[in-house]
């Protein structure tokens, strides 16, 4: 399932996660366009410093100007979305060369982000915060 022929050209899909974020990746040779729910980057991430996050393998790699990336992102915020963006293009990249492997799983692309939001317990106000105790 690593590549998908379709009318326009060969896709490489991959599936990105970090906390309650999935991201769909769809990757084709082309200009360095990246189009996240129909939008582009620049106008869905807002922030530059979650545009590096959502870039990083393909600066790490030097493809940045080499791949069209279509993403379908859904659930959790916009950091959790950025992160799970990153890991599904450093999973595509994987399919379009074996040869970009080293490089990812070094700098811990390839590795999903396991932390997730602590469950709320009874008899607490939050996963962990308690109301004041009073002696008397």
């Amino acid at each position: 399932m690593a590549e998908k022929k379709q009318n326009k050209g060969t896709f490489f899909v991959a599936t990105g996660r970090r906390k309650k974020s999935i991201a769909r990746v769809r990757m084709t040779n082309g200009t360095g366009k990246i189009e996240i729910n129909g939008r582009t980057i620049e106008d869905y991430l807002q922030r530059d410093t979650l545009i590096l996050i959502a870039k990083q393998s393909l600066v790490l790699t030097n493809t940045a100007d080499k791949f069209d990336i279509f993403v379908n992102v859904e659930g959790g915020g916009i950091s959790g979305q950025a992160g799970a963006i990153c890991h599904g293009i450093s999973r595509a990249l994987l399919k379009v060369s074996e040869n970009y492997r080293k490089e990812l799983k070094d700098a811990g692309h390839l590795t999903r982000d396991p932390r997730m939001k602590e469950r709320k317990k009874y008899g607490l106000k939050k996963a962990r915060k308690a109301s004041q105790f009073s002696k008397r």
